[in-house]
């Protein structure tokens, strides 16, 4: 089995991606709601901060910081995919079942980086921010309807026109290309 190299910092700040296994799938958004439910539940029972998100169709970025002393990102991740399996299936959306028994909803793996200082937090955000005109979804960030770039507009830590008019760093930062 291939041994996956985390990095475990109490405390730290970590972008990640998630995606479903079907990339052509629209679940996130067409179930927004019980996505947000599953980051909810998930919160009440170990605590994290959501510094950025954006929810695209069929995968989502976050910015997530940890509280100090607790480094346990994968059991948070194991949680929400969980809760929004298990909510999905209860909503009656058809999904199939595989040799084990599972609801092969997500990729087994997610894609994890360490924030290293304010310049790389900064780069992270404004990927996850920027993704949906990346993804070609939206000609202007603020057009994207689930993403944490609305509060940063609210709360005049961006303007409500940031990322129309230009393109932005595109590093990959783990995203399989299509």
């Amino acid at each position: 089995m291939v041994q996956y190299r985390r990095n475990f910092i109490p405390g730290g700040t970590f972008f990640f991606t998630v995606t479903l296994e079907d990339r052509t799938s629209s679940l996130l958004v067409e179930q927004v709601g019980l996505l947000r439910d599953a980051f909810r539940a998930s919160r009440a029972k170990k605590p994290f901060t959501l510094d950025a998100i954006v929810i695209l169709p069929d995968h989502l970025h976050t910015v997530m910081t940890l509280p100090p002393g607790d480094s346990d990102f994968p059991d948070r991740w194991r949680q929400i995919k969980s809760h929004f399996t298990r909510a999905v299936v209860a909503a009656g959306v058809p999904l199939s079942v595989n040799h084990r028994g599972e609801y092969p909803l997500w990729q087994r793996r997610f894609w994890e980086h360490t924030i290293r200082n304010e310049r790389d937090l900064e780069r992270c955000v404004d990927y996850v921010h920027y993704n949906p005109t990346k993804h070609r979804l939206v000609s202007s960030p603020v057009d994207w309807q689930h993403t944490s770039l609305h509060r940063y507009v609210r709360d005049r830590i961006l303007p409500a026109d940031w990322g129309g008019g230009g393109a932005m760093d595109n590093d990959d930062f783990g995203e399989r290309k299509d």
